[in-house]
């Protein structure tokens, strides 16, 4: 019998209910991509409006990666505790807030605040997510549920790049970002009307903490999670597989494309384009065959790690920024594996760690490739400034990460297989005696 054949006690029986519940959830994610996500498309604007450089303007993206990073373990643990629906409606207000903010903002330190207020929404949705699609769905669909949701949110994406891109050069600024922000009246308004946090009948088991209260549980959860090899490994997988492609389509990409490589607006934003349709396309294959083949995990992380840097390596190396536009294509296809890829760490951390921990171990994974991606945008920043906007050397940052990723995960990779053998065969022991 496979893993993903096991019918584990408690399994929510999935069904039309759960995709339409789940849906919403997706729906708040898939508003918060778009969000997050608006920036990479209106860089050049942003540097022009603000009167910043690449320093400054790299910074509105890595404090919105740094609030959202440091937000993952507190909002894993609030959605063990309170649920999802509480959650992500204060998601949905935050990053609603935070991107009106940015539409309205007179000033740099304004719009520097109005990010950071996006971020702290931002980082309610994706783990809410995650938990929606555990209680609602049985656990053998549970890779490929993460992937869609992941899949969806990146056509938040692809909205940005086609959509936004559009309407900035269009009804400008203002208009543009105080539009866009309607959606997120419209998902809490969804939301709020059609989001539960689980089927009837299937209520998760209290979060039972003798002995322990306040920080001292916190604690304990954290510590608990971390001690399972299979968060830790999640956490690098995550790190380092979505860190290349996020610093691409979030901010530098664009500049990147029409400032080293000579390309009008209207081209770079079909490259991006391509980037996000890879995505989701690369997101439905890995989901299928992570689903049926749990093994094939750590060669299909490690095998993106190894394939985005190689065709950076092309890219950077022989042509200098004479790049030609074949392998620009490449590079944007091959940058749509990270996104599907990084998914993979929450499919190691999910069977490490029992029902009420999964919220805070997913947090744990979820840092990891925003933490790569809040370094390495901040690297390519100082560097472009100290270089001259030399981006051959500035992009070389991102290989010093990929080489710190693979190493821990190589280290990891062999326990974590161990713990899951171990809980596995409990799993089925267990699975004989559930009523049929």
């Amino acid at each position: 019998m496979s893993a993903a054949a096991v019918r584990l006690p408690g399994d929510p029986p999935g069904g039309r209910k759960a995709v339409l519940v789940w849906s919403v959830g997706v729906a708040v994610y898939f508003v918060a991509v778009i969000f997050r996500t608006s920036l990479g498309v209106a860089g050049l604007d942003a540097a022009e409006r603000f009167d910043v450089g690449a320093s400054a303007l790299s910074t509105f993206s890595i404090l919105q990666l740094l609030v959202y990073a440091g937000m993952q373990i507190p909002v894993g643990l609030l959605v063990d505790r309170l649920g999802t629906k509480k959650v992500l409606t204060l998601g949905a207000v935050l990053f609603t807030l935070g991107q009106l903010s940015f539409a309205l903002a007179p000033s740099y330190g304004m719009a520097l605040a109005a990010r950071a207020l996006l971020g702290c929404g931002d980082a309610m949705t994706f783990i809410s997510v995650l938990r929606l699609g555990t209680r609602w769905f049985p656990a053998r669909r549970g890779p490929l549920v993460a992937q869609l949701a992941g899949l969806i949110g990146m056509g938040g994406n692809l909205v940005s790049t086609l959509l936004l891109a559009r309407l900035l050069h269009g009804v400008g600024w203002t208009a543009a970002f105080v539009g866009s922000s309607l959606a997120g009246v419209v998902v809490l308004v969804l939301m709020l009307l059609f989001l539960k946090d689980h089927p009837e009948g299937h209520a998760p088991e209290p979060v039972r903490t003798p002995g322990q209260q306040g920080f001292a549980f916190v604690r304990g959860q954290i510590a608990a999670a971390w001690r399972e090899p299979g968060t830790r490994l999640g956490l690098w997988v995550h790190f380092t597989t979505q860190f290349p492609m996020m610093v691409f389509t979030l901010l530098w990409g664009l500049p990147f494309l029409v400032e080293a490589q000579g390309l009008s607006r209207g081209a770079a934003g079909e490259l991006l384009t391509v980037t996000v349709l890879s995505t989701m396309a690369i997101g439905l294959v890995y989901g299928q065959i992570i689903s049926r083949h749990q093994g094939a995990r750590t060669p299909i992380a490690l095998g993106t790690i190894a394939l985005t840097a190689l065709l950076w390596g092309l890219t950077l190396g022989p042509f200098g920024d004479g790049t030609p536009l074949w392998l620009l294509v490449l590079l944007c296809v091959g940058l749509g594996t990270c996104g599907p890829a990084s998914m993979i760490g929450f499919d190691f951390a999910r069977p490490a760690n029992p029902p009420e921990r999964q919220g805070t171990a997913s947090g744990i994974v979820n840092m990891g490739g925003f933490v790569a991606s809040m370094t390495t945008l901040l690297a390519v920043g100082v560097l472009l400034d100290a270089t001259g906007d030399n981006y051959r050397i500035a992009f070389c940052s991102i290989f010093v990460l990929e080489a710190l990723g693979v190493t821990q995960i190589l280290r990891l990779r062999r326990h974590a297989a161990r713990r899951e053998r171990e809980r596995l065969v409990a799993s089925r022991v267990e699975a004989v005696h559930v009523p049929a």
